[in-house]
């Protein structure tokens, strides 16, 4: 399990656009998004870079994810 903090979430719908952007990544089994406090929980193994470059590409930064 992966958890970061995606800050620029907002609304249901940014939240829906994070969770299809996870969900085209390689190894991602879950995603879980607590809208209120910016939380995503992602399973699998996907890698970090890969979920920081799906989130860019949909116009999100992510918090706290690891630096390879």
């Amino acid at each position: 399990m992966i958890a970061f903090k995606v800050p620029g979430m907002t609304c249901g719908g940014c939240a829906a656009s994070v969770r299809r952007a996870l969900g085209t990544v390689a190894g991602v089994e879950d995603v879980q998004i607590d809208l209120e406090s910016k939380d995503v929980r992602v399973g699998g193994a996907p890698s970090a870079d890969a979920l920081r470059t799906a989130l860019d590409k949909a116009g999100f930064e992510a918090e706290g994810l690891p630096v390879a």
